[in-house]
């Protein structure tokens, strides 16, 4: 990497003015699109209930082979490609800002800015992949054992405590402490050779540790509710502060015990 790479030249002012106001206009888009969806008539496909019983999706569900399975993964995809979008990009832009300053004097700076984000998503995908599995095998576990469908509060008392918990992991800390420092992040992994194949996997391993982080916390959502923008919104407050705000580690540990305490009312008010 060149010694005047991290130095934003004057002739890409205007286009590093224009980089983060695109990014914040497609993070709002993201959140504009989940309010919408939520509101409209098929808002039960966000919060995946009633995919292959009514509506456009039973349809689908018909007609296209293997429907039953495809047209829900399809919904659940663009759902979670959305929420992920909305709720973890705004934690990224310290790392987006960087990388913009580290490569703003290559030619192909645009298409290095979409793979390191193509990177990103590509873990988050993955890992909503592997949730998604969860959840259909929680679903069906409920299904075919009715006595578990009746103290099904125990699920969602396990995940907060889980979230609650981790909270306190050392995991927890280290893969927050690499999102907290994109700059040695970056320079520590970017060599600037196969510029391509470099950013996308720069954008890879920064998922890889933004996942190791909020993992628990996204994981809450299915515990919540998938289609609450409220709680999405909560959380990825939470998650930014922890990342991007000087104090924000400080929040860790008081959400937590919040958790934890969370869950164990939960179960004294069920048991």
């Amino acid at each position: 990497m060149k010694p005047s790479a991290g130095l934003l030249p004057p002739g890409s002012s205007r286009r590093h003015r224009v980089f983060l106001p695109v990014l914040a206009a497609l993070i709002a888009l993201a959140w504009l699109s989940l309010w919408a969806w939520a509101r409209s008539p098929y808002g039960r496909y966000l919060d995946h209930g009633d995919w292959t019983a009514s509506g456009p999706a039973a349809f689908l569900c018909r007609v296209v082979p293997g429907g039953t399975v495809i047209v829900p993964m399809a919904l659940y995809a663009a759902a979670w490609i959305l929420m992920t979008a909305a709720m973890m990009l705004p934690t990224t832009l310290p790392l987006f800002n960087t990388f913009d300053r580290l490569t703003s004097q290559r030619p192909d700076h645009g298409r290095l800015l979409m793979l390191l984000g193509l990177g990103y998503m590509t873990v988050w995908g993955a890992f909503g992949l592997l949730a998604h599995a969860l959840h259909g095998a929680v679903l069906s576990l409920l299904a075919s054992v009715p006595a578990l469908a009746w103290d099904s509060w125990l699920i969602g008392a396990a995940i907060i405590a889980l979230a609650g918990a981790f909270q306190f992991s050392r995991l927890k800390y280290r893969c927050l402490e690499k999102c907290r420092t994109p700059l040695s992040f970056v320079i520590q992994r970017w060599r600037g050779q196969a510029q391509a194949r470099h950013a996308f996997m720069l954008g890879v391993q920064h998922g890889l540790f933004c996942v190791g982080c909020c993992w628990a916390l996204m994981l809450l959502m299915f515990a919540l509710g998938t289609g609450s923008l409220g709680w999405m919104l909560l959380l990825a407050a939470a998650m930014a502060i922890e990342k991007n705000v000087r104090w924000g580690q400080r929040l860790s540990t008081p959400l937590g015990v919040a958790l934890l305490s969370w869950a164990v009312v939960l179960v004294a008010t069920h048991a």
